[in-house]
């Protein structure tokens, strides 16, 4: 069975703000040991998250009072006996481009099917799953939308994730941001807001929990052989464009499928005419590259680097560049050109950069886009050393 998520009981003194929290309920502040300039550190209970002010001070409240709790309505009971067609669960963020006047996903996407051969009965996107049924029966699991979101993240950048519990409180420990592509031993627990030590250096995350427990261990993926042609004028309700990226459960038999994942209106309407995943995708005579995409759709998600990601040429052959590997999410001041090996500084307003093409690709495809693209920001908050 997967330990839980159990409620903290601290004997710490409790600091309550001298005036109403602005959030979503006031904070439950609490003494939880030392910094490592030496001064105390103050974490709420409450919204799970740190609430040091300046001079290490408790602050009024925390980082997280302004983010909404998890209501009842936005968890949904999904029962694997109940879909023996099939089910697969990924992390949703909102597209990197969009024409589009519908509401943008985050959270848990869900596909379920009652039979193989059925329709998809769920196609939705929720806050929170909780997931009952085949080997999980003995279990309440429940994935949030931050397990998802930095699941989908440091699985882009092929980093394995293992399930880790705080050694003082039992929670389930999630690394967010910069700590989702840095494995390590010393973590600091959401829950009760102390730093504990793994056995191994690592990366956490409670969905690797759920996988363990149902003998997930690698989902068949093939390269989409579809191709999306076409021009932004024949949907004049918009296009919405993602990278494909691992479904962390995907219980069917199909293969899944990899490649850009398009939903494609005719009208404002919510059901889209074109809901499909591509391996090529030409847009207005602008082919769209899917591991551009793919990486583009990550560093969107990773606060730490908001507004470090943008397209490089390089000034002696002119050609664009395209960081990969761990040069995608660690900003630099110099490089060495991908093509001529040449060594440059990118010009901008911002020293140290990310390089990918695709900004300037989208770039081209609001041009002659039939109304403005929508810019959408998740507000996750950066989490580093």
């Amino acid at each position: 069975m997967i330990p839980g998520r159990r409620t903290v009981r601290s004997q710490a003194r409790l600091f309550v703000a001298e005036e109403p929290s602005h959030g979503f309920g006031s904070c439950k502040i609490v003494e939880v040991g030392r910094r490592r300039d030496g001064g105390t550190r103050y974490w709420c209970l409450l919204h799970k998250a740190d609430a040091t002010a300046k001079y290490g001070k408790p602050a009024k409240e925390c980082r997280y009072a302004h983010v909404a709790p998890l209501a009842p309505g936005d968890t949904f009971t999904l029962n694997l006996d109940t879909y023996q067609g099939g089910v697969a669960l990924w992390g949703a963020v909102p597209p990197v481009y969009d024409t589009s006047s519908q509401v943008p996903d985050r959270g848990v996407h869900v596909h379920a099917r009652r039979g193989a051969s059925d329709e998809k009965e769920i196609d939705r996107t929720y806050r929170a799953v909780r997931i009952t049924g085949g080997p999980l029966a003995a279990s309440d699991f429940v994935v949030n939308e931050l397990d998802a979101i930095y699941y989908m993240v440091s699985s882009i950048f092929g980093y394995a994730m293992r399930h880790i519990s705080c050694t003082y409180c039992g929670e389930a420990h999630l690394d967010r941001d910069w700590f989702s592509l840095h494995p390590h031993r010393r973590h600091l627990c959401a829950g009760c807001g102390r730093t504990f030590r793994d056995d191994l250096t690592s990366i956490g995350n409670p969905i690797a929990g759920v996988r363990d427990t149902c003998g997930v261990r690698q989902t068949k993926v093939k390269r989409s052989r579809r191709k999306f042609v076409h021009r932004q004028e024949e949907f004049p309700g918009g296009i919405q464009i993602w990278g494909s990226n691992p479904a962390f459960l995907w219980t069917g038999t199909r293969s899944e499928e990899e490649g850009i994942h398009i939903h494609a209106f005719t009208s404002d309407e919510t059901k889209p005419e074109v809901d499909d995943t591509f391996g090529t995708v030409i847009i207005d005579d602008v082919e769209l590259d899917a591991t551009m995409v793919r990486t583009f759709m990550a560093q969107g998600a990773l606060p730490h680097i908001a507004g470090r990601v943008t397209s490089i040429n390089c000034p002696f052959c002119k050609r664009s560049q395209f960081n990969t590997g761990n040069d995608a999410f660690t900003p630099v001041v110099e490089r060495s050109c991908d093509h001529c090996n040449r060594a440059f500084t990118a010009r901008g307003r911002l020293r140290k950069t990310i390089a990918n093409p695709l900004p300037a690709i989208l770039e081209r495809l609001e041009r002659t886009a039939p109304r403005a693209p929508r810019k959408h920001s998740m507000d996750l908050i950066p989490e580093t050393l």
